[in-house]
């Protein structure tokens, strides 16, 4: 009997059953519930974040949006329903993998790693890791981290990465963990800590948002490369519905718009992020 269920599993495994994980059918669920479950972050101004009404607003909200309007017409079952999930940094990954959320839509970072549990759109934007201090002496640059304390948020690449530019350039310094962005803001401008790592343009926007225009100031270096996209299970059919939304997006002046509403008065799109947009407008 023993030998009998071993060869069976065996056969069941060779032969691609039950035993042997299969990719998600997140198009066919979708369809049959006619509602997409989208994840968001709090507080990661100006991707994806709350407004004044609780709804959640932002660069990677609206690329989601669009992903879904596209969704509708291949499925072609009428208006999507959208439930909003907030996810963190620490808790995003088990709840796109456990099937809580259908596409994440924040400013989660693509690694090789990371695609050992999930899957990934094609890229949405492209950033660089730098920190905030305070504007009355704080560190600015790397070296002047030496003896500081530095808040980071949990289970994120800024962590990392951080930590490996530190090691390699032999600088002394001690990471915290802080809840999320605000905290990290307020942590800066109360004396908690030296400095708060994270994305470029999230810290711009958190910064001003926690009341600390004339208090903080960014660095004028960064230690890191973060690729954006929206993060999903590994699921062939739907990253290719996804990616579809995406290309007619940047395909248009929908990508325009949208870059417009939230980076403008930063300017156009610098040239790498130009690319992203053209090497991913893909033609049917």
């Amino acid at each position: 009997m023993k030998s009998f269920l071993v060869a069976a599993a065996l056969a069941a495994i060779l032969l691609g059953s039950p035993l042997q994980a299969q990719p998600a059918d997140t198009l066919k669920k979708i369809a049959a519930a006619r509602s997409i479950t989208l994840g968001y972050r709090a507080d990661a101004i100006p991707f994806s974040f709350l407004d004044a009404n609780g709804q959640p607003v932002g660069y990677s909200i609206d690329l989601c949006k669009a992903v879904v309007a596209s969704i509708e017409r291949a499925l072609q079952v009428g208006p999507l329903g959208v439930r909003w999930v907030a996810v963190t940094s620490e808790n995003r990954f088990g709840l796109v993998v456990g099937g809580n959320v259908d596409l994440e839509c924040g400013i989660t970072t693509v690694t090789l790693g990371r695609q050992d549990q999930v899957d990934f759109s094609n890229l949405i934007f492209v950033e660089g890791g730098s920190w905030l201090a305070r504007a009355d002496g704080g560190p600015i640059r790397l070296a002047d981290l030496a003896g500081k304390t530095v808040g980071v948020l949990p289970a994120t690449t800024t962590e990392a990465r951080l930590r490996e530019v530190l090691r390699a350039r032999n600088i002394d310094a001690k990471l915290v963990r802080v809840k999320d962005e605000r905290d990290g803001a307020a942590a800066v401008i109360e004396g908690r800590v030296d400095a708060f790592a994270g994305d470029r343009l999230v810290l711009l926007g958190v910064g001003l948002s926690a009341g600390g225009g004339h208090v903080l100031a960014l660095a004028q270096e960064d230690f890191s490369i973060e690729p954006y996209a929206l993060m999903l299970r590994p699921d062939p059919a739907f990253r290719l519905a996804v990616n579809r939304g995406l290309a007619q997006l940047y395909s248009g002046s929908g990508i325009v718009e949208i870059y417009e509403r939230w980076f403008g008065r930063l300017g156009r799109p610098g040239p790498v992020l130009m690319s992203v947009y053209l090497l991913n407008a893909i033609m049917e």
